[in-house]
């Protein structure tokens, strides 16, 4: 199939959405379909599975104007820029609107030079872009990792500055993603959990919705014996700054834990991390915690090698890829309950359920794995079986090419009853 990809930002830095469609197109490319990608910043690494073609964004909500050059200043003058640049004065973030526009204006223009495509997959976005999109007479999908009212309650939780509630009510665009969900022909999910709150948020037709499992690299992260586990080492993997990882949570229960117990964080999103700092300082634990950024996936998975548990306190996940990472290097996680993390976790001791918000259960359970090492290498050896059998790349691929098939056969079955 000549399959086009549609994805807002790229980078592995970014979150899911940049994994997904690193590893998805890669698995896609080797099952023999033809990969266009239409990304935009951060850029995804080299892709060379795949035709990239890299969509303009000017970041203008995370900069002061004071910060740009002559050139840009004249640039924030044609109407699409504009736009964009005012809005972000108000705090809104227009970026998933623009990015959709200007990937429907390339996608027409590449169209209009004899470029075909069997299928469009939208990657999160859901702007209206993608809506108009479905004028080109092409079938058009997205797959949803979680609705975004997920990351406004979690704003919610953990913010009392009315200036800053007030600023996260506006932020996301809520109204524009509900439109654009409903208008595409499936969407696909990363779990059960996510699924139905997708379909209930959204309002999209139960009929429309699809599961199929998001996946770990086996290739990177796979158990190594060889490694020693370092004692008393715990590990989280999750954007800071992002509310619903429930880093406050984990901070709380490491202030509770032994002086022997010490955290690493591994975190790949912005160079910033004002959240965390308030945190180690409010809590005196910046002697026990080391942060890492932007590392390799081989670096990561070193990391998760040489945790003795993993941690992952988070309020809410679509899927939870810092669970399976970590069960999938046979290190043993206690995860909260939240969204799709049983589904991951299972209930085949591969790690410990715990409810979220609850510093208290994260700590009793985390200290409970670091005191039983015969308990930490079964839970280990359980869990990097549980990962392989159900939540790989290529199980995710093929799962997502049953997916393009039924939707496919759907429109060529419409077509033919209306030349009948």
């Amino acid at each position: 199939m000549r399959l086009c990809f549609l994805s807002y930002r790229g980078n592995m830095y970014s979150g899911g959405q940049g994994i997904y469609l690193y590893y998805l197109t890669r698995e896609l490319a080797a099952r023999g379909h033809e990969i266009t990608v239409l990304v935009g910043p951060p850029y995804p690494w080299e892709m060379p599975w795949a035709r990239v073609i890299k969509i303009t964004n000017h970041n203008y909500y995370a900069r002061r104007l004071e910060s740009y050059s002559r050139d840009e200043v004249l640039k924030i003058l044609s109407p699409l820029n504009f736009y964009e640049f005012a809005l972000t004065r108000f705090w809104l973030f227009p970026e998933m609107l623009t990015y959709s526009l200007r990937a429907f204006k390339k996608l027409a223009q590449l169209l209009r030079n004899g470029a075909k495509f069997d299928l469009v997959h939208d990657n999160q976005c859901l702007g209206y872009g993608q809506a108009l999109i479905k004028g080109f007479n092409v079938p058009v999908m997205a797959s949803i990792h979680h609705p975004l009212v997920m990351d406004r309650g979690a704003d919610f939780v953990q913010t009392h500055s009315l200036i800053e509630r007030a600023r996260r009510v506006v932020f996301y665009p809520f109204m524009m993603q509900k439109i654009v969900a409903r208008q595409m022909d499936l969407v696909i999910s990363g779990s059960k959990n996510s699924a139905d709150l997708v379909q209930k948020t959204f309002k999209v037709d139960p009929q429309k919705m699809r599961v199929v499992y998001d996946g770990v690299d086996e290739r990177v992260f796979y158990p190594r014996p060889e490694v020693k586990r370092v004692p008393g080492r715990l590990i989280f993997v999750g954007n800071t700054e992002d509310r619903k990882k429930g880093i406050l949570y984990l901070i709380q229960a490491l202030h509770q834990l032994p002086e022997w117990v010490h955290l690493v964080i591994v975190d790949g999103g912005a160079s910033w991390k004002f959240y965390l700092h308030q945190l180690m300082y409010r809590y005196k634990l910046k002697n026990r915690v080391t942060v890492k950024e932007r590392i390799s996936p081989e670096e990561l998975a070193l990391e998760y090698c040489q945790a003795e548990v993993g941690v992952v306190p988070s309020l809410y996940e679509g899927f939870g890829l810092p669970a399976a990472e970590a069960m999938a290097c046979a290190t043993p996680v206690v995860s909260t309950t939240a969204g799709a993390l049983p589904e991951v976790v299972g209930s085949d001791r591969a790690g410990i359920l715990v409810p979220p918000k609850d510093p208290d259960a994260i700590a009793r359970k985390a200290l409970h794995l670091l005191e039983r090492p015969e308990l930490r290498q079964e839970m280990g050896t359980n869990a990097a079986a549980r990962v392989k059998k159900f939540f790989t790349w290529a199980e995710c691929a093929r799962g997502t090419e049953e997916v393009y098939r039924e939707l496919l056969s759907f429109k060529n079955a419409d077509r033919r009853l209306q030349s009948a």
